[in-house]
């Protein structure tokens, strides 16, 4: 049951709109459908990351050390707010699910902005540091742990590759290419606000 319950809340931390789902959108919608599954992926690999140091104890360790909390928060939000201003002074593009010219190099940058915007967002560190409290406790061998953190992973990366696709299918497209410049803003100013707030976040 413990298990269960554990399930279902990562399902909703991860489906609930964050600075991932508004870079994810930003990306997807400015782009193209592929810049948003790239930007997906680059999230989803960060998550390994937060596995990673959970399952070292490296979090615990970060945690209660304010100074080095606190370098990771600001650069987080400086990245978002980075991110956000990049999105308002961005040119209107027309959007395109067509992605054959794109290089592997922009694919790369997709991938490192969605990896980037995660690993460096305390929120993240924080929820993966008393999930993973409650998860080890239940497996000494921390082989529940584990295999929850692949869960977690397969679910960030299903997630917004959905939003990736969804906010590039056809039927939407119409929609976004006359809207795309406010939700280019909308998406910056959210990004900039998660980035003040972490910052703000005393």
């Amino acid at each position: 049951m413990e298990i269960l319950s554990l399930a279902i809340l990562g399902f909703i931390i991860v489906i609930s709109p964050g600075a991932d789902f508004v870079l994810v959108l930003k990306n997807s919608i400015n782009r193209s459908r592929k810049a948003g599954c790239y930007t997906a992926i680059g999230i989803s690999l960060a998550i390994s990351v937060h596995i990673g140091y959970s399952l070292l104890g490296i979090g615990y360790l970060v945690s209660h050390n304010q100074w080095l909390f606190n370098l990771i928060r600001y650069a987080g939000a400086l990245y978002l707010i980075y991110l956000g201003i990049k999105g308002l002074l961005a040119k209107h593009q027309n959007l395109s699910v067509q992605t054959d010219s794109e290089t592997s190099a922009n694919h790369f940058s997709y991938l490192l902005e969605g990896f980037l915007c995660n690993v460096l967002n305390p929120k993240t560190m924080l929820f993966f540091l008393s999930i993973f409290s409650q998860v080890m406790t239940l497996d000494s061998n921390n082989e529940v742990a584990l295999l929850y953190g692949v869960y977690i992973m397969l679910l960030h990366l299903l997630w917004f590759i959905l939003v990736a696709l969804l906010f590039t299918s056809k039927p939407l497209q119409s929609v976004l290419m006359r809207a795309q410049r406010k939700l280019n803003q909308l998406c910056g100013v959210a990004l900039i606000g998660f980035g003040v707030a972490l910052i703000s976040n005393d």
